[in-house]
């Protein structure tokens, strides 16, 4: 979400067809652009309190996998107890062991591909998102996938250059 906010394709992306849950947890502890959170509150992000079970197998989670932070816990916690869910991260080793939990894993790069497959956002403003994913430090994502994404992007603005 922070990835998203910072490309400026969260609004975009809560306007695709899926129901947006975060633990409430995260959502006051972490958020990083709090002039946002009315906004997102009144939108499709929907904050949950994570029910005492939750809290307790989050913690489980913790104990037994060291390379998840207790915030990853929640998240793993919360995707389980919502059946069907999808877990959207970029956190390896949270990726990996929902996974192995059953549970669909996506990432940031999932998000950009439904955003240009149902024309929600103009080709150049996910050509700028993908440019600046490329150029942050501080963006972890694979580098040949942001590559290829852009090219790809490259070709279909290339006719209207």
């Amino acid at each position: 979400m922070i990835d998203l906010g910072k490309a400026a394709l969260l609004d975009a992306a809560l306007t695709l067809p899926y129901s947006f849950v975060i633990p409430d947890i995260l959502f006051e502890n972490e958020w990083l652009y709090p002039s946002n959170k009315n906004f997102l509150c009144s939108s499709k992000l929907d904050v949950r309190e994570l029910p005492g079970p939750d809290v307790e197998r989050a913690a489980t989670y913790f104990n037994r996998h060291r390379a998840l932070k207790i915030n990853d816990c929640f998240l793993l916690a919360m995707a389980e107890s919502l059946k069907g869910s999808i877990l959207l991260t970029g956190d390896r080793a949270l990726r990996t062991i929902a996974a192995s939990n059953g549970i669909e894993v996506h990432g940031i790069l999932w998000v950009i591909d439904a955003l240009q497959s149902q024309e929600i956002v103009p080709l150049r403003e996910l050509y700028d998102a993908l440019q600046l994913f490329h150029d942050d430090p501080r963006v972890f994502l694979p580098t040949h996938e942001i590559l290829q994404r852009i090219k790809r992007i490259e070709e279909l603005l290339e006719p209207s250059i």
